[in-house]
Formats: C-alpha cells, structure tokens, sequence
C-alpha cells in the first residue's frame, strides 16, 4: 500500500509575542503518524491564508516569508523521498530530525546517555550503588524534558551542545524542578561524566561546553538536633503505628549514624557481639560497600528488642521501614507533633550522629 504523505504549514495564534506576530508551525504526516516542530519564523495573523498554508499579499515581507516555507517543504520532500528509496519507510519523527542536522546514523547525546547508563547499571553492586545509578537515569530523563522543550526535539546530535545548552539546563534545574544550586550542580557533573564518556567513544566534538560553565557550591546549614530534642522525640507518644515506627527508625539512626539505605537492609545476623562484649552493628554502606562497625548504646538495643519481639520481617530484615519519601513525610509530622521548628529527614539522624552523639 502506498505510503501517505502530507506537509502542513499552521500558525500557533494562542502565544503572540509583543509586536501581536505568532509562530509559523510546521506538520509532517505520514501513514497517520505526526510530529510537528517551530520553523522559527512568525508571521501577523491577519495575512496568513488557513487554507493554503501560506501569507496572504505579494509584498517583499509576504513573498519573502513564503519563499522560505516553500524551501522548507521542498527539503521535507526530499527527505521523504530518499528515506522512502534507501529504507523503503519514513517515520515523520525520522524526517523531522534529519531537517535538524540529526543524522540517524551517528549517535545523539540521549543514545550517548542510553549506552552511558546501561555500562554504568553494569557496576551496580560492585564498584557503585543502585542509589547512583538512578540518579543517572534522572538526569537523562531531565535533559530529555529540556531538549523537548527548549528546542522542540526528541533528541539532539552532540556537536550542538554548548556552553548556552549547559547554563540553560541549569536555569531549568533551578526553576522547573526548584533545585538548590547544590543539587543543580550534581546534576551538571553527571552530565559532565556523560559527555566524557562520549569523548572517550570517539564523539566528534568541536568545542568542550563545560570549560567556561562555573561549577561552584554553596555552603549549606545542617540541621543537627540537641540531646533534649532527641529525648523528646524519643519519649514522645504517639496515636499512630506509622509514626510510632518512623520515630523509632529515625531515632536509631540518630544514635548509630547509618544512612536510610543502610538501615532498611540492616539484617538480624550484622549484629554481634565483639571482643569488648559489647553487641555491634557490622555491616556494609550500601552506597560505597565500605565496612562500617557501630557499637550499639542502650537506646538502639532496646529498638532492636522491640521490633525483634514483634517477629522476623520478610528477608531478615531487622525494621519495617518504610521509603524514604514516607520517612521523610512521617517526619515533618513528628516534628510538628513534637512542637520542633525544625525540617527533619533521615538526613539529619545522620547529621545528628556525626556532628553530636559521636563524640
């Protein structure tokens, strides 16, 4: 069956700009599939002929303006008819890229980013964390979401990325998903790692879009809870099992330092006791597989007698603990309910542990 084939040239009248011009949208069919695309040029609304796509007049700005979108169509045309002699298809989303300068026989940064993650997804478990890894994923998925809205594309090839693209994404870090610049900047250096692995592939690159970008950090303040506010957290009754549970989690965290990650796979068979007769936890961080070797006071024992009086968890697993982003909810709670001003997160056990109870 014949392949159908349709070009289409529409005007986006719902974003004027401040001289009341809109953009000229561009629409390629084929066999029922659409991708559609910003030709960059704009045109007053009132001139523009619905019926044959094009400016109404044969005044130098009309003749000019339609003499573009005429060239616009002749090489959608020709790109049809070449993928239709060389592949016998063509997919509108195919032709659309090829007009942009994506060529489909060489990689583009999101199929970088695909083979980046799938090599790095490899090491999970021996040189680097599941916890690592999505955050790689989430950074593609990011530039993905950018690349669509920025440039209205589904992908873009590698020569193309340059400092503007880099200081962009970080505007969009920053204003869409409301990242402090810390978390901005993480992101960034994934992208940075992303990009020198498509150099070391061999990429064609003219220019390093990273050199002039300024990574810098912000000092952050770490919440750090006193001993009176962990007593009263501690001792604090609650009507609610959840709370109940999330309190305890949190509160063990704060006299043993371990990381959300850590404490939901702690095992019943990493505590023991050690040549002091004092019971330890011995364990593995999850996230760098370093040994970590905690000596347990009299407030964690006794977490570990309640919920070891309770039964075994599925696994082994010492706690019921919950996700992190339910931990973190419960938390806000608790500190509510315990009249504390303070944001509390399993990171601030952690921060607590460190900065107080440890010495």
């Amino acid at each position: 069956m014949k392949a159908t084939f349709r070009t289409l040239f529409y005007l986006r009248k719902n974003r004027p700009n401040s001289n009341g011009l809109v953009s000229i949208m561009a629409r390629i069919t084929v066999n029922g599939q659409i991708t559609q695309f910003n030709t960059k040029l704009e045109v007053n609304p009132d001139i523009w002929d619905t019926k044959l796509g094009k400016v109404k007049g044969r005044n130098a700005d009309a003749t000019n303006l339609n003499r573009l979108l005429d060239n616009l169509r002749t090489k959608m045309d020709k790109i049809y008819n070449k993928l239709m002699d060389t592949k016998g298809y063509a997919l509108p989303e195919t032709i659309k890229n090829i007009l942009f300068g994506i060529d489909p026989e060489r990689k583009t940064l999101l199929q970088y980013f695909t083979l980046h993650n799938e090599q790095y997804k490899l090491k999970v478990g021996k040189t680097t964390s599941q916890i690592t890894y999505s955050r790689y994923e989430l950074t593609k998925e990011r530039i993905e979401e950018f690349i669509k809205k920025e440039y209205k594309l589904s992908d873009i090839p590698l020569p193309e990325i340059d400092f503007l693209f880099v200081e962009k994404f970080y505007l969009l870090l920053r204003n869409d998903h409301d990242c402090s610049n810390n978390t901005a900047m993480k992101f960034i250096q994934r992208f940075r790692s992303v990009f020198n692995f498509c150099v070391n592939l061999g990429a064609e690159i003219k220019i390093n879009p990273f050199a002039n970008f300024k990574f810098h950090t912000e000092k952050v303040h770490r919440e750090v809870l006193t001993q009176e506010e962990i007593n009263l957290i501690y001792n604090k009754k609650f009507s609610t099992q959840r709370l109940e549970q999330v309190r305890d989690i949190f509160i063990f965290c704060c006299y043993t330092g371990l990381s959300y990650s850590d404490v939901l796979k702690l095992q019943e068979d990493e505590i023991r006791r050690s040549f002091d007769k004092n019971l330890w936890i011995m364990t593995e961080q999850k996230k760098t597989n370093e040994k970590v070797n905690v000596m347990l006071l009299d407030i964690p024992l006794a977490i570990i007698d309640k919920y070891s009086k309770q039964g075994k968890l599925h696994g082994g697993r010492l706690f019921p603990v919950s996700t992190n982003q339910k931990m973190n909810e419960y938390l806000k709670e608790i500190a509510d309910l315990c009249g504390l001003k303070r944001t509390l997160s399993t990171h601030v056990a952690r921060h607590t542990f460190a900065t107080f109870l440890l010495f």
